[in-house]
């Protein structure tokens, strides 16, 4: 492993070892020159490739042959910030043991480690990669979306970003509320950096993209429903633990009843709602375009809908507010009826009533009639009865 340039006298010792460390003499007649060699061996923990929330250890092993300096050492994280370990082990001067805690795949990218020494003078980086698999959005994402409305939701992983080569897999679950998951589709990262599908399941009311060459899980949901909501959640398995990512879809309606143009004199429901269960700083609100105060209604917290009685026409919007930010607003116009229309539902009305007096009265005289019939089959029966026993009228002479 090493050689020497016979016109510059350098020896060149490749892939040291911590078992090369020690005093080098360059002997030329009777004088002679020496060198110090001290190597370092740097060791990561997991080969450099973490979960979030895994711990980074490394262990630093030094060797000289006849001092043993003492060593700061500071930390570089991949934004060439200053990271502050947890020293494990320090009791040697030929044994550095560190923990990095709770990485993130924001950490992922070159770190360095530097070393430095007064005596003997010595300051040494050694840079070394760190690989965190995992979701580029790493918080929970709660999408609204409308009824009738497409959503695309998506998972953008980061493995092709820091070059990550271990194979790992992954699964689409779709959950509604504490009903069972919904497995939506299987897959994997080859070495070469591509996503594949591996399993598809039969949804008919969802649609799963092909997957390209890319980092991207995708699931596409047409004209969407308040069936459709729920916990979409993207789960990566590595080394026999996981990871997930969950995006929670929130669906909004509005609706009236009855439905149509208002008439005069007539009431309408207007209903706003999503669906449940929704966040407890999550809130709907109903409001009319240019109206007043007291033309609005909010929900309860936790409550999935919220109703107004409407009396007029005009323009009505339902807000579904999260805290104090309007995340979704739906519309609803009430026309006001042609003048035609209240007057055929006005003569409805009337002609129903007259409707329900002449079956009033038909009822009553047919209970009269009814009456009369029994009463003379009672006579009927009694003058029966009279001749059975034989009894007989007699007249006056």
């Amino acid at each position: 492993r090493s050689e020497i340039n016979q016109n510059s006298k350098y020896l060149k010792v490749s892939n040291l070892r911590i078992s090369d460390a020690g005093t080098y003499i360059c002997e030329c007649g009777s004088d002679s020159d020496s060198i110090s060699l001290h190597v370092v061996k740097l060791t990561i923990s997991s080969n450099g490739h973490f979960l979030p929330g895994d711990d980074l250890e490394l262990t630093l092993m030094h060797n000289s042959h006849n001092s043993q300096p003492r060593f700061s050492i500071t930390l570089f994280n991949s934004h060439n910030s200053i990271v502050t370990p947890d020293v494990l082990q320090n009791e040697v001067p030929q044994k550095y043991v560190l923990k990095v805690k709770q990485l993130q795949p924001t950490d992922s990218g070159t770190w360095i480690c530097n070393m430095r020494s007064d005596s003997p003078s010595i300051s040494e980086n050694i840079s070394f990669n760190v690989k965190v698999l995992g979701f580029e959005k790493t918080l929970l994402e709660r999408i609204y979306a409308a009824v009738d409305s497409t959503v695309t939701l998506s998972w953008h992983l980061n493995f092709q970003k820091i070059g990550w080569k271990e194979f790992f897999t992954g699964q689409l679950n779709w959950k509604q509320g504490n009903a069972i998951n919904h497995e939506l589709l299987d897959f994997n990262a080859t070495a070469d950096g591509e996503l594949r599908e591996t399993k598809k399941r039969s949804q008919a009311l969802l649609e799963i993209p092909e997957m390209k060459r890319d980092s991207t899980v995708k699931v596409k949901i047409p004209k969407i429903q308040l069936r459709h909501s729920g916990e979409y959640t993207c789960q990566l398995l590595y080394n026999r633990r996981y990871i997930q990512s969950k995006t929670e879809l929130v669906v909004m309606r509005v609706s009236a009843n009855p439905p149509g143009p208002l008439p005069k004199g007539a009431e309408m429901t207007l209903l706003c709602q999503v669906s449940s269960p929704i966040p407890p700083n999550v809130h709907l609100l109903w409001e009319r375009v240019n109206g007043t105060k007291m033309d609005s209604k909010k929900s309860k917290q936790s409550e999935t809908e919220v109703e107004v009685k409407v009396t007029a026409a005009g323009m009505w919007n339902c807000h579904l507010m999260e805290d104090n930010n309007m995340k979704l607003s739906l519309n609803y116009t009430v026309e006001e009826a042609p003048a035609w229309m209240s007057y055929t539902v006005i003569g409805v009305i009337i002609g129903a009533g007259v409707l329900m007096f002449v079956l009033a009265c038909l009822g009553i005289m047919a209970g009269m009639s009814w009456q009369r019939r029994r009463q003379w089959a009672k006579r009927m029966a009694r003058a029966r009865q009279y001749l059975l026993e034989k009894k007989t009228c007699q007249c006056q002479q």
